[in-house]
């Protein structure tokens, strides 16, 4: 396993971990209780999809559970975006605002994974 994926896979493992630890921190209304439960999902999806991604069957494969991580990504950025328009502390707006900046960096990457393998197939 090459560092770049090595490095991916603590990011991703970092991003879930990181996330339910702030998702611990929120109060328990109706409107968190349904973000809470929708983001703590999609947030360790794309670790366990990018973990699954790397002992994929086939090439297709492979590109299938990388979409499937930058659509948990996607998510995740979301629900970070609902939360951020929703809280009004500010030591909490600083930390959705790392979380978000981190969901933006892994849409990018896996999107771009995502491409390039797509285009790596297509040349074979």
């Amino acid at each position: 396993m090459n560092s770049k994926t090595e490095e991916l896979l603590q990011r991703t493992f970092s991003f879930g971990v990181n996330t339910l630890k702030f998702l611990n921190t929120l109060s328990n209304t109706i409107a968190n209780k349904v973000i809470i439960y929708q983001l703590a999902k999609s947030s360790t999806s794309i670790g366990a999809n990018y973990e699954e991604s790397q002992a994929a069957e086939s090439k297709d494969d492979f590109i299938h559970k990388i979409g499937i991580v930058s659509k948990e990504a996607r998510e995740s950025k979301f629900w970070l975006r609902v939360l951020n328009e929703l809280l009004k502390d500010e030591n909490q707006k600083k930390q959705i605002k790392i979380l978000l900046e981190e969901s933006d960096q892994l849409c990018k990457i896996f999107t771009s994974i995502k491409l390039t393998s797509q285009e790596n197939k297509k040349k074979k």
